[in-house]
């Protein structure tokens, strides 16, 4: 289940991309759909989420989301390059705006050299993407619960970023 902080953090996205008329998809790991339906919960959600892909297993990496299989051999399931290849593949698969990539390792087991906690999410908008690496603490719950936060929190700085023209000065732009 999600945290009450991002039920409001999605709120505020709905609406940043409502705005824009734009969309976003999101492809999946460790998260497994709780970002999507995170954002399906906002009344209207229709209108900005496209849809996404839970890519739990690292073969689905691939099969869903487009994810070389050489960049998986070669970097891992859990890691910066995946994480932005997830972001670019689930965009481009769903025909979004903005893609959302999301891997990690909930826990309670180390996975490869990365130990519980440490989270990739990936935010493409098909021109730029950017990767940030998290240390989130806590158990399975928090660190999920914590990385779709994340995730929002992030999505909606980027959104900020690209303020729509002639909003910013009025006080009607995107606030993270």
């Amino acid at each position: 289940m999600s945290s009450p902080g991002a039920a409001g953090t999605a709120q505020r996205v709905h609406a940043a991309l409502l705005a824009r008329g734009e969309t976003v998809a999101a492809a999946e790991s460790l998260t497994a759909g709780l970002f999507c339906a995170t954002l399906a919960a906002v009344p209207g959600a229709s209108a900005t989420l496209r849809g996404g892909a839970v890519v739990y297993a690292t073969d689905l990496k691939t099969t869903l989301a487009g994810v070389a299989p050489e960049l998986l051999a070669a970097s891992g399931p859990v890691s910066e390059p995946t994480a932005a290849a997830l972001a670019e593949g689930i965009r481009s698969r769903c025909a979004a705006t903005w893609g959302v990539g999301i891997t990690g390792v909930a826990g309670p087991d180390p996975v490869d050299e990365h130990g519980p906690g440490r989270v990739y999410v990936g935010l493409s908008d098909g021109l730029v993407t950017v990767v940030h690496e998290l240390d989130l603490p806590g158990d399975r719950a928090a660190v999920r619960a914590g990385a779709v936060q994340e995730a929002m929190a992030r999505l909606l700085g980027r959104l900020a970023e690209h303020a729509l023209p002639g909003k910013a000065e009025d006080g009607g732009g995107v606030t993270p």
